[in-house]
């Protein structure tokens, strides 16, 4: 143990050494006093840059194609980047990924456990959206019809409330994103404003929760004729801007241009205490929905990212009090995601998809059968997986509670799968047969409320996964590489090519390296918070990241874990 211990710090101190020489041999921005804190500007501008629907072998699959200095290079060469990030629970979604982020928390800290879920006290007509809400209206487009949104669901503090809450509201926070969720569930509650867009017009948007209308910097950002740029960019015709631009590197380029705008117009990072910008790209997502992860268009995408990084990055150097050499980024992604099933499954590898409607449908025949024989009783609710909704009011007709509907619903599952295929093929086959879906286990909100879940890798990331939000449910495990649809790919499980995402900062904090220790993204809040001398957000279970933080003027050591 002892040997072990002196090999650690020999360890630790030969990439300190080596990060030293880097630094002179290759000079970054610029260079400031270790010593940091928010209340006065050091640094003046923290950016939390999520990209989404980037899973974390992503850097190393196409590192030979990143070409510029201050994109994913300013991580990968200059920074401390973590081969081995995962989220520790199993609904790999993109709102509660946003959350978790922000928070340093899980679904069971921070409550958002999918993007919509059934909440019949809200709405009995329709799910409602993890940013929904109804007290507030849109601000920025005067046609929309849609409601407001607010993060009123997110039942922890973020990283941006606790600095804003250290500096007395000194420090302005801010959340861009093309979706409303990841704008507002990273940035938190005490944001300043968060951003989005109109689907249909690519203008971008805001809710009453944060004012009356937009500031005059957004207003002129809209009416700068920027969206039409990004149209004829895109190739594509108004009317459906996030699908059409979306899914083209024009709109990574217009979001980073609407972050430029918002850094200008509200002075961020030349206050004298720091200032933090949340920025989700969401354009990865919206493509690799449609064509999966090896896909060359995917590709192309990446490397527009990483083209468009660089430019903005270098615009920051310019516009921020110290450069970029006050400035710290980490970059990370909410969710990882499968590869197209046919893809995957012509490589061996058993990818498959199921109908998810008629799993619930044959649910419903079986429910029927069993508490209203005869009728056509409707007792699932159209949902998203991983979580298959029960409707508390057919079963409460039925008299039946809880704990029987759920536990009911469970064991039913794998035979309901099985009624949905096709007839296992008799006799002994000469080919390899299909991949078969299934449903390997399940868990009940109630199992998971209480805690009586398996003491398994995955009880552990499902006890993760466990909302209030949602009403009756039951929780579905699939087999790997199983997806709902015949097109694309999803994310939505506990394997790990769904929780898989990259974690790298960059800053004068950190010694540059790369870091196979498994880390957490819940560890992005805490290790911040900790460096910005502000209390961790009020969930947050992540831990400092002290392997990759350099000494501090005047101290002895950095703390290591313990056992190192």
């Amino acid at each position: 143990m002892r040997c072990a211990s002196k090999y650690a710090i020999t360890l630790v101190a030969m990439r300190k050494f080596a990060a030293g020489l880097l630094c002179l041999l290759f000079p970054l921005f610029g260079v400031l006093p270790t010593r940091a804190d928010a209340y006065r500007g050091k640094p003046s501008l923290v950016v939390v840059l999520v990209i989404d629907q980037f899973r974390g072998d992503y850097l190393e699959r196409y590192r030979d194609d990143f070409k510029t200095p201050n994109g994913f290079n300013l991580f990968l060469k200059r920074g401390a980047y973590f081969t081995d990030c995962y989220y520790d629970y199993a609904n790999t979604m993109t709102a509660p990924g946003h959350s978790t982020i922000g928070t340093g928390a899980y679904t069971n800290g921070h409550g958002i456990s999918l993007n919509e879920w059934w909440d019949l006290k809200r709405s009995t007509k329709h799910v409602v959206t993890s940013v929904e809400d109804e007290h507030y209206a849109i601000v920025g487009n005067p046609e929309s019809t849609e409601v407001g949104a607010s993060p009123r669901n997110e039942l922890a503090s973020t990283l941006g409330d606790e600095v804003v809450l250290a500096t007395q509201g000194k420090s302005k926070l801010f959340g861009v994103s093309m979706k409303d969720r990841a704008a507002i569930l990273t940035s938190g509650h005490a944001s300043n404003g968060a951003f989005w867009l109109d689907h249909a017009s690519g203008r971008f948007v805001t809710s009453t929760y944060w004012g009356a209308q937009l500031p005059g910097w957004a207003q002129a950002f809209n009416s700068s004729g920027r969206a039409d740029q990004a149209l004829r960019e895109a190739g594509v015709k108004p009317g459906q801007f996030y699908e059409d631009v979306g899914k083209s590197p024009a709109s990574v380029s217009y979001l980073l241009d609407f972050a430029k705008a918002l850094i200008t117009g509200e002075e961020m990072g030349r206050h004298g205490v720091t200032d933090v910008l949340t920025i989700s790209i969401s354009s990865t997502d919206i493509l690799g929905h449609a064509v999966g992860p090896d896909a060359p268009e995917q590709r192309a995408m990446i490397d527009a990212v990483d083209t468009n990084l660089n430019a903005f990055f270098t615009w920051v150097d310019k516009n921020v009090d110290g450069g970029m050499g006050n400035v710290w980024v980490a970059l990370t992604g909410d969710h990882g995601v499968a590869p197209v099933s046919a893809v995957a499954a012509k490589l061996g590898i058993p990818g498959t998809t199921f109908d998810f409607k008629k799993l619930l449908a044959a649910l419903d025949t079986r429910l029927n059968q069993r508490y209203s024989p005869g009728k056509q009783t409707k007792y699932m609710m159209n949902s998203e997986m991983p979580y298959v909704t029960l409707d508390p009011r057919a079963f409460a007709a039925a008299n039946v509670s809880e704990a029987e509907a759920e536990t009911a619903v469970a064991k039913m599952l794998p035979d309901a799968m099985e009624s949905t295929l096709p007839p296992v093929p008799e006799g002994v086959s000469q080919t390899r047969l299909p991949p078969r879906p299934m449903i390997r286990h399940s868990y009940t909100r109630l199992q998971m409320a209480a805690g009586q879940v398996p003491e398994t890798e995955e009880g552990r990331v499902v006890l993760h996964s466990y909302s209030p939000n949602g009403g009756w449910y039951v929780m579905i495990s699939p087999g790997m590489y199983e997806l709902t649809s015949a097109k694309g790919t999803n994310h939505f499980s506990p394997y790990m090519y769904d929780r898989h995402v990259p974690l790298a900062f960059f800053g004068s904090p950190f010694v540059p390296g790369t870091y196979h220790d498994r880390v957490a993204p819940v560890d992005l809040a805490a290790t911040f918070a900790s460096l910005l001398r502000v209390n961790q957000p009020s969930a947050c279970v992540g831990h400092v990241l002290t392997q990759a933080i350099r000494p501090e003027t005047g101290t002895e050591r950095v703390g290591r874990k313990a056992g190192q």
